[in-house]
């Protein structure tokens, strides 16, 4: 069963956004670049630069 505010909330737009507790729950990624996954799939390498690409 999933709970509001840990598992998932809702974004200002109305789309339902799993947490990262949630991602750790279900234990694998999905690699949908979810926007709190904990793995960082899909989501850029913070220490490359824009000079660097």
């Amino acid at each position: 069963m999933l709970i509001e505010n840990i598992d998932y909330y809702l974004d200002q737009e109305g789309n339902l956004v799993f947490t990262e507790t949630y991602h750790l729950k279900r234990g694998n990624c999905c690699k949908n670049k979810c926007r709190h996954c904990p793995w960082k799939y899909g989501q850029e390498d913070k220490k490359t630069s824009s000079k660097d690409k």
